[in-house]
């Protein structure tokens, strides 16, 4: 690159980066406030909330970072013009290209680094974050719950304990669950023990009852036993099919999502979200070239400083996020009918397609305006040349005359 294309790049680089920090941390600060109730409500330190909130971050980057680059494209190229840059660079006969060979390969950068997130980083931290929620569930009952004390992790559930021994046993257990208005049941164990067996934690009491009551106008139903495993799962809020130990889509890598286990529930029950997730990774990698292309088609041509570019700004990002939540929903219909998994990919590509062509409009537009000035300019100038002649052709005609 020369000294113009790497004075872009440094410009649209360090905007990408404020942009994508920025984009980030907010998104950070939602995901954190989402899961307070780690802290004030499961006996969780603050380290667990960072960790736990942090590790969800990769799965929104897939579009956290198009947007960011779109933003800082447009920043560049507007900054550009404004201090006349793509005015001198189009007046020297450059093409927009000069300014758009930047763009584009910060672009491809972008593009590598969603793709490494959709099959790595994001498989890989959503496991992470699947194996602290497992932890943050066995704790529930061994840090919230304390002595004497009623507690109440989910509304309709309450948890009581008399004491808790010294290796770790639960005496007096009482759980009350009423959060199935048509089941309302009770669980009480002289003792009790949290094992975890896989991806789920379970609570093993011995000499109890369990009282049930289906109907307010019949008796409650009392269950005596010796042993009773209860999965803890239960007690957790429902939080689209995190309780179940098999892997979900977004948490497998490119090899799971291929080949998945004979084994899998998730896959036999719904094979449209593997191949929907599949696509999902590779179409997302298009999105960042084709919002550059969408920049670069709206604001890359030099316009004179008095011309207001907002409209064209706005209408940028909203053909962006127009592709972009086009993209979401055509991979719900992926997810039920696999004829529309060209579509996926085709969204970006005509994107891109349509910002070519409006730059190629542009070019042609600008090179028709240069073309009369070329047949016209030097006539005009003949033309100007001679009437400045005439004045003097004149004044010598008239001082000849005299000095006849």
């Amino acid at each position: 690159m020369g000294i113009f294309e790497r004075y872009v790049f440094r410009q649209a680089g360090s905007a990408l980066l404020i942009i994508l920090l920025s984009l980030s941390g907010i998104v950070w600060v939602a995901l954190a406030l989402r899961q307070l109730n780690v802290v004030t409500s499961q006996g969780q330190d603050v380290w667990m909330l960072i960790k736990m909130t942090t590790l969800a971050l990769p799965n929104l980057m897939a579009i956290i970072a198009p947007f960011s680059l779109l933003i800082a494209s447009i920043h560049t190229l507007n900054r550009l013009n404004g201090d006349s840059e793509l005015i001198v660079l189009t007046a020297s006969g450059a093409t927009v290209w000069r300014a758009a060979k930047p763009i584009l390969l910060l672009a491809v950068l972008v593009s590598i680094g969603v793709a490494f997130v959709n099959h790595v980083g994001m498989p890989w931290s959503l496991k992470l974050l699947r194996e602290y929620i497992v932890q943050v569930r066995a704790n529930i009952l061994t840090q919230v719950i304390q002595p004497g004390a009623f507690s109440s992790p989910d509304e309709g559930l309450t948890f009581h304990i008399r004491e808790r021994a010294q290796n770790g046993e639960l005496l007096g257990l009482i759980v009350h669950d009423t959060r199935n208005k048509e089941l309302n049941q009770s669980y009480l164990a002289e003792r009790s023990v949290i094992v975890q067996r896989g991806m789920s934690n379970y609570i093993f009491m011995t000499k109890g009852h369990i009282v049930r009551r289906t109907d307010k106008d019949e008796p409650s139903q009392i269950i005596a036993f010796e042993k009773y495993a209860v999965d803890l799962d239960q007690f957790e809020k429902k939080m689209d099919d995190d309780d179940t130990e098999d892997l979900k889509p977004r948490e497998r890598y490119l090899s799971e999502l291929l080949y998945p286990e004979p084994t899998s529930n998730s896959y036999r029950t719904a094979p449209g979200k593997f191949r929907a997730e599949l696509h999902e990774r590779f179409s997302n990698p298009l999105y960042p070239l084709a919002f550059a292309l969408i920049a670069l088609a709206a604001v890359g041509q030099a316009h004179s400083t008095r011309q207001n570019r907002v409209q064209q700004v706005a209408v940028a990002f909203v053909i962006a996020a127009a592709f972009r939540l086009g993209g979401l929903a055509i991979n719900n219909m992926v997810m039920l009918n696999a004829s529309a998994t060209p579509v996926l990919y085709a969204l970006p590509l005509g994107g891109m397609l349509g910002a070519l062509l409006l730059m190629e409009r542009a070019r042609r537009r600008l090179a028709t305006s240069r073309f009369p000035g070329l047949l016209l300019d030097p006539i005009t100038d003949a033309f100007a040349a001679l009437w400045r002649l005439l004045p003097r052709r004149r004044i010598a005609a008239e001082a000849s005359g005299g000095r006849r």
